[in-house]
């Protein structure tokens, strides 16, 4: 027994000797301490021991010291934040500008009569405003002085026609510088007696928007009797605001209604824009042509107008991808490796929903939609915590 003890001490020994030694071989792998922890929500916030956020009461999320600082948007830090994404894809787009607008004269087809003589108004054949008149309807008849001596000196250069041929012509071209018609000239000429008073008719069709003529009245050369307009077509003024005349063309298409004619909406043309800026509304006079057969459109109506710029193909995010600064236009650009990088972009026409990207954006990259004031907000807040 005594001759054992001491081999089973040197085997004890040697185990021990090889254990420690394999102890001293193996590394011991520290475990890894985060150097702080910060809110999700708001980088910027930093505690020394893990927790609630106070704004939010999310858990604090741990960072550790192999972590990259530039790798912010963890695909559960989006999650976190509500990171959602669209794809900037070629789509077929185009503005539409509404604006309200009044129905006005066409001032193309507005006529004021008037004389080229002195006279005395015996007949009025068109007695009130807003009366419908025919081209060539009788409107008055006017008693002048100097119209029926004339007309005399007419019928005596006719009579002396042969000897005096030139004094004929003179007195035919200053009866039509008065606006006689042939027609009355020849009537003249074959009744042979002049006439106290000529008949005035209208020379278009429309309706009288002011009566002056007053019967019995003396009336002067130049003064005007009536106003008479054509209603068939009419012309809508738009005001259209400066930052929107951009996408309002000539030639382009416009829809009319009215609050007072429900379920009826009127095609016009743009045919005008004013030059000039009303320095009180900002807004630019847009005139549309609109055709008013059935004279539903009154002068001085309110209309709703609305305008719409050509479709054209172009690349296009849904407008909750663009954040406006002020200076610039950003969209935050999703990599397929799940990394978000904030891109410069010139932006075009909007529509509903979309907006164009004419630099900046590639069409099948995707791009962030919802949230991306929180991503914008963390970015920079990383930038200006950068030393």
């Amino acid at each position: 027994m005594k001759t054992k003890l001491p081999w089973i001490l040197c085997a004890l020994l040697a185990f021990a000797v090889v254990a420690q030694n394999a102890r001293k071989a193996t590394p011991v792998t520290p475990k890894r301490q985060p150097l702080y922890w910060v809110d999700p929500m708001h980088p910027s916030y930093k505690s020394d021991k893990p927790g609630k956020a106070p704004d939010c009461g999310m858990d604090l999320t741990p960072v550790y010291a192999d972590e990259k600082t530039e790798s912010v948007f963890t695909p559960r830090k989006q999650q976190l934040i509500g990171v959602q994404t669209g794809v900037a894809e070629k789509r077929a787009i185009g503005r539409t500008v509404r604006a309200t607008g009044r129905v006005a004269i066409d001032e193309t087809r507005l006529h004021t009569i008037t004389t080229k003589f002195d006279g005395y108004i015996e007949t009025l054949n068109v007695d009130f405003t807003g009366k419908p008149v025919r081209r060539g309807q009788p409107l008055f008849s006017i008693y002048s002085p100097d119209l029926l001596a004339t007309q005399q000196e007419y019928l005596l250069a006719l009579r002396a026609a042969k000897q005096s041929p030139q004094l004929l012509e003179a007195a035919r071209q200053r009866l039509r510088l008065w606006d006689i018609s042939d027609a009355e000239i020849r009537a003249l000429e074959h009744n042979g007696v002049a006439r106290k008073s000529l008949t005035i008719a209208s020379p278009v069709t429309g309706t009288v928007l002011k009566k002056m003529a007053i019967a019995g009245a003396r009336v002067m050369a130049g003064d005007p009797m009536f106003e008479i307009a054509n209603l068939d077509r009419v012309w809508i003024l738009a005001s259209v605001y400066e930052s929107e005349l951009q996408f309002v063309h000539i030639g382009s298409n416009a829809n009319v209604t009215l609050t007072y004619l429900p379920g009826r909406t009127f095609a016009g043309r743009v045919t005008f824009i004013d030059p000039t800026v009303d320095p009180m509304t900002r807004t630019v006079s847009v005139r549309i042509e609109v055709a008013n057969t059935d004279g539903a459109l009154k002068p001085e109506m309110f209309a709703d107008v609305t305008m719409q710029e050509p479709t054209r193909e172009v690349i296009a995010v849904p407008q909750s991808a663009v954040l406006m600064t002020g200076t610039r236009s950003i969209v935050y650009v999703v990599s397929a490796e799940g990394e978000i990088d904030a891109r410069e972009v010139t932006t075009g026409t909007r529509s509903e929903q979309f907006i164009e990207i004419r630099s900046g954006i590639r069409a099948g990259e995707k791009v962030v939609t919802e949230a991306n004031f929180l991503v914008d907000s963390e970015s920079r807040l990383r930038t200006a915590a950068k030393p």
